[in-house]
């Protein structure tokens, strides 16, 4: 299961989020979104957790939950939307 975290700290760190999520289940990956410019996080991530009632234990305890003075959002992550071409006209 696939969850989308929002609301984090900009110093946060993938082994951050991996030790958060750990405690709920098997983290299977991470993504933590970062800035190409100033290289901190935009404040949001993605987890993806070995089963669905893992995904849903962790998406129950830590959704409005406090992490560093932030409170956290975490929701079931959204299926990418398919990116079509843009025409150059």
């Amino acid at each position: 299961m696939k969850l989308f975290i929002g609301n984090l700290p900009h110093d946060i760190t993938s082994t951050d989020i991996n030790t958060l999520f750990s405690g709920y289940g098997e983290v299977v990956n991470t993504n933590l979104v970062i800035d190409q410019f100033s290289g901190r996080s935009r404040g949001f991530a993605f987890v993806e957790m070995s089963t669905r009632s893992e995904g849903h234990k962790a998406m129950e305890s830590l959704n409005g939950s406090e992490y560093k003075h932030r409170q956290l959002v975490c929701n079931e992550a959204k299926p990418q939307k398919k990116k079509g071409r843009r025409s150059s006209r």
